[in-house]
């Protein structure tokens, strides 16, 4: 019966929860617009690219976006990339092409532009980089290695903090000494400065910088999730769990961590965004990802050479950054409020 009434309790719990979160609807707007980010830079090739979606030339059709063509397929044998630029679409042969909407690469530089980096115009509509790329499509693509490196850190530093608070908080005793030290270790050094220490040793690529951050990144929720079992292992459903002959594991992860959720959700959205301003801090120091990889923090580096000449270069990523932030910390204050005990609204 123990269990039957928590899990019951917990539905009614997660309910009012949800309905508090829906309230405030500036948190929804934020949910959406994250969503909404997502897509487009997960799909940014479909929106930004130098390769039509799909076209038909001299009576044949050419998919460019899903297959990789040879020059030499259009007559071409003094180039080793096809430039589907250069070809000549006779409308009167049938011939056609659907393109995306920003048709540059995030690598490609704007050969018809006078000078690097020039300024908005109906080809770069924010304009290009010192290099001649345009802003808008490193923008784009810029926003999936950060959105795949806050991630991926946040996941491996909870994956880690998880297991290891768990463990502590369960069974105490040794293995409890042990992971506090551990913690309280990792928490005295110097995180930054290793960090970009080690990242200056190697040569770094979004895994490496995942993994570094993750290492560094543990200690706070396994803090908070000894925290959470210490309380809950004296539970009765806990009790009743270990009565009915339930392995540790089973009660750690069927029974205890479901009820110890709160500082997984709460947290989740806050460290999201300073894992995106982590990143965009290394590549701004250069120690980021390698060039020429798509990066907010590397244009904001042009940004500091380029202040008084090429504004674009300061005002197109900061905004991009600022908006981004402040989607995810609206989230975050919400979920918040909404896992709030003292909350008297349900």
């Amino acid at each position: 019966m123990g269990l039957i009434e928590n899990n019951l309790i917990k539905n009614e719990l997660t309910l009012k929860r949800y309905r508090r979160f829906k309230r405030n609807k500036m948190a929804v707007f934020s949910v959406w617009m994250v969503f909404l980010l997502m897509f487009f830079s997960f799909t940014a090739e479909f929106w930004a690219n130098n390769s039509p979606h799909i076209m038909k030339y001299h009576g044949k059709i050419y998919a460019p976006l899903f297959t990789t063509y040879h020059p030499t397929e259009f007559g071409r044998g003094d180039i080793f990339v096809m430039d589907y630029r250069s070809l000549e679409f006779n409308e009167a042969n049938g011939d056609w092409a659907v393109w995306p909407l920003v048709q540059w690469d995030p690598f490609e530089s704007n050969s018809v532009a006078e000078s690097y980096p020039s300024p908005p115009s109906k080809y770069n509509l924010m304009g290009t980089d010192d290099r001649g790329r345009d802003v808008l499509t490193r923008l784009l693509y810029g926003l999936r290695y950060s959105l795949v490196f806050a991630l991926g850190a946040w996941f491996f530093a909870y994956f880690i903090g998880i297991i290891i608070g768990s463990m502590t908080g369960y069974f105490g005793g040794k293995v409890d000494l042990i992971g506090m030290r551990a913690v309280e270790i990792i928490q005295t050094m110097p995180t930054t400065l290793i960090l970009i220490t080690i990242i200056s040793i190697f040569t770094p690529n979004l895994l490496v910088l995942v993994i570094f951050l993750s290492l560094f990144d543990w200690t706070k929720i396994a803090l908070y999730m000894r925290a959470q079992f210490l309380q809950l292992r004296k539970r009765e459903y806990v009790e009743a769990a270990r009565a009915i002959g339930s392995s540790n594991s089973r009660i750690i992860f069927k029974h205890i961590l479901p009820n110890a959720i709160t500082p997984i959700v709460t947290f989740s959205p806050f460290d999201i965004a300073a894992n995106i301003s982590t990143l965009a801090f290394l590549d701004y120091l250069g120690l980021g990802l390698r060039a020429p990889t798509p990066s907010w923090g590397e244009l904001l580096q042009q940004a500091q050479k380029y202040f008084t000449t090429a504004e674009w270069l300061v005002w197109y990523p900061s905004i991009a950054l600022i908006v981004t932030l402040t989607l995810l910390i609206n989230i975050g204050l919400a979920v918040r409020d909404a896992f709030d005990s003292k909350s008297a609204v349900g």
